[in-house]
């Protein structure tokens, strides 16, 4: 709702302070980018689930990935300058998420990370 929210407000300034055609029609943009984003949040609240077997990714409104646990090459927490993101990366594609994907605080992906690798080392186990 905060990003619909955002893009409200930024429609709603561009109108009030006059601004010319241009102006509006990007701001009319960003609204409609803000939307979608939000929809896609709200469509699919759960973007990562993993289980005894893999993990389940979800990429844009509906797309699902079932990745088996041998599949995964490597999961990771990338903590850059400003972001922390959790990698899972089967070699052929990565997959990145950040702390709103997973509803998690900044400090929680570590966590997550730790909690995928658990059932990853389970599975090498069976």
């Amino acid at each position: 709702m905060a990003k619909l929210a955002v893009g409200g407000i930024l429609l709603v300034a561009a109108v009030l302070s006059g601004a010319d055609r241009v102006s509006l029609v990007v701001a009319l943009v960003a609204l409609l980018g803000m939307a979608v984003w939000a929809a896609r949040d709200l469509v699919v609240p759960v973007r990562l689930a993993a289980d005894a077997d893999g993990v389940t990714v979800v990429t844009w409104f509906r797309r699902r990935h079932r990745l088996a646990w041998p599949d995964v090459a490597r999961i990771r927490v990338d903590a850059r300058r400003r972001s922390r993101l959790l990698e899972v990366d089967t070699g052929e594609a990565l997959y990145v998420f950040s702390i709103w994907d997973l509803g998690v605080r900044p400090d929680g992906l570590d966590e997550v990370a730790a909690r995928l690798e658990s059932l990853r080392a389970n599975d090498r186990r069976s």
